[in-house]
This record gives C-alpha cells, structure tokens and sequence, in this order.
C-alpha cells in the first residue's frame, strides 16, 4: 500500500483523480468493502444503494473544504447541499428524502459568515426540493481547522438505480452543459485575477434536470464531472463499463471566459471541477429524446452530444480534434485543490 501511495498522504489523494482511487481502494475499500444487497463500497460509485422493498435507498455522504469559502456564484454553503443531492441524482434518486449536515468550526469564525453559508444552503435546499433535518456541531481551537469544514449526507429513494459501470458500444455521451465553470471561477478567486469576463461557478442542484433525462428514456449512466474534471469522469465510466470513449473536441461547450483563463494558467478545462454539470451515456436511439428533455430545463440549454463509446481502447478516452486524434490522459489529481 505504501508503494503505491508514496508512504503519506498527499493533497493529490483528496483531488479526484487516480491518486484519490487509489487511495479509497486501498485503504478504505479493502478494509470496508462487504457483500450487501445492492451496491456498496466497493463499486465506487457516486453512493450505496440498498434493497428496500421493490425500491433502492440511495445514501451519499460528501465533506467540502473550499477555498476560499465565498466564490462569484456560490459558497460552500451551497456547494454541500448542491453536491449531495446531484451525488443522489446520479444513481437515479432525485426526490431527497433529507439530508444531514455536520459542521466543524474553528474557533473565532464570524458568526455573520456562518449565517450567511446556513442562508445560501436553505436556498439550495428549496431549490432542490431538500432539507437539512439533523446534524452535528464541533469547534476547533483556532488553527486547528481552516475556518469551516462541511459534511452533508443525503437519502433517497428510486425505482430506477442507474450505475456508472453500464455502457455498451455504441452508446452517446452527453454533457448537461459548459465545463470548467466551477473550477476556474474558484480559482480566479483565490489567486486574486483579474480577467476579462465574468468566471462564475456552475454550482446547482441537478435533480431536476436528471429527472427529464430519466423520463425520456435510455440513459445508461450518470455520472457528475467535479474534481478531476470530466477527463476524470470519462476515464471512471471507461475503466468500469470495459468500453473506449471518443470525444468531438468541437462538440465540447466550453465558456469563452473560462477557455481564455485555462490558456492562461496552463490547465486544459476537461481536468477542472464542475459542479452544476452531468455526463450522461445513453442509448443511442435514445441519444436526442435526451438531449432534448435536458434542454428544456434551465440548467441544460447547452447540453451537448460530445462522444461515443467504442468496443475498443476499453478504459481510454480519445479526443478527436478534428486534424487528428489524441489520448486523453488522466492527471494523478486536480490542478489546484480544495476546489469543492
């Protein structure tokens, strides 16, 4: 275990990319993987899903660490509530049952910033349909924590458990909409640039967007492109359904402002966090009722078919550039952490 993970934690093993799986696999996977009724630990996927009845009880947990706290579009507020209930949309349960919060403070934090956090996760909440209904509290004495640390659990209940590990040959991919939003807005923010444009995060409850994907059929899988960006996101669907994925780099919709600031600071936008995006494989005879239902919804207007899944090159992702075609590599962890 060790060898494979340097022999200490490193802040790549909390940035969703390889280093963070690894991690999970071989530590936390091998010490609490168990045969459940449904989909545990050690499928790795976006929550557990459990038999209850004819129906799955979908549980998700997620902790944010942001930084810095307040962001152009969002806070970390609303980023735990947004990132649990889109963590339940994408194993299929988009109607939250409740949701939990855990909150770690450090001592001396303002109380008009925690009030202000608490008042933009209650608008999450009545955004998505969901509410906070227990939780916990701690202090830290100062420099113990930075500032605050959110942990949000969701539950929910569906019919209709959709994995990450079920596309075939053939099927479409689609994305809800511009990548890299959140990631480069976060960014921007902390390294104080000042850009032409206006970087905002894309942080949003997807639930409802999902639910007309759902309703229009064939949708194989979801999956929400955060850390590790949607490269990261591609090469996880890849390596789980044993498929090849090639993506049309001019079918990719990317925000002009957020194209111009990944030029500047290096960073290609298929390895930056979104938060208010979904990739969904499906069908192909089923590829534009999706398409369509998701544009109908405000948060899908520049949704996008933007690749295909091939029987070969199963676990690799492919850009097709138009003048030519490239692996697309998956970097061992964000560019920049605590984004989310």
């Amino acid at each position: 275990m060790n060898a494979l993970l340097g022999g200490r934690v490193a802040m790549r093993h909390g940035a969703g990319g390889h280093a963070m799986r690894a991690l999970i696999e071989t530590v936390f996977v091998e010490g609490f993987a168990a045969t459940v009724d449904g989909v545990g630990l050690a499928a790795m996927d976006d929550g557990a899903a459990l038999r209850v009845g004819d129906q799955w009880l979908i549980v998700t947990t997620d902790s944010h660490v942001v930084q810095p706290r307040f962001f152009p579009g969002g806070d970390v507020g609303r980023l735990s509530i947004c990132g649990t209930v889109n963590d339940l949309a994408m194993m299929g349960a988009t109607e939250p049952l409740g949701l939990t919060c855990a909150v770690v403070l450090e001592e001396g934090f303002p109380f008009s910033d925690l009030e202000t956090i608490r008042d933009s996760m209650k608008a999450a909440c009545a955004e998505a349909g969901a509410t906070v209904v227990t939780g916990d509290t701690k202090v830290m004495p100062k420099g113990d924590v930075d500032g605050i640390v959110l942990n949000t659990t969701g539950v929910a209940l569906t019919r209709t458990l959709v994995r990450d590990c079920e596309l075939r040959p053939g099927d479409r991919i689609i994305v809800t909409g511009t990548i890299g939003d959140h990631g480069m807005a976060v960014m921007a923010a902390r390294q104080k640039l000042e850009l032409q444009g206006s970087l905002r995060s894309d942080v949003a409850p997807l639930n409802g967007l999902v639910r007309l994907a759902l309703r229009a059929g064939g949708v194989a899988a979801l999956k929400d492109p955060t850390r590790g960006g949607m490269a990261s996101t591609l090469h996880e669907l890849a390596a789980k359904s044993g498929v090849g994925i090639v993506l049309e780099e001019g079918a990719i919709p990317v925000r002009k402002e957020v194209r111009a600031a990944a030029e500047l600071l290096g960073i290609d936008p298929l390895h930056v966090a979104n938060e208010g995006k979904a990739v969904i494989g499906v069908r192909p005879e089923f590829a534009d009722a999706v398409l369509a239902a998701v544009r109908e919804h405000p948060l899908g207007r520049d949704a996008a078919i933007v690749g295909t899944c091939l029987s070969d090159w199963k676990g690799k992702v492919i850009l097709d550039t138009g003048f030519g075609k490239r692996l697309v590599a998956e970097i061992e962890g964000e560019p920049m952490p605590r984004i989310c």
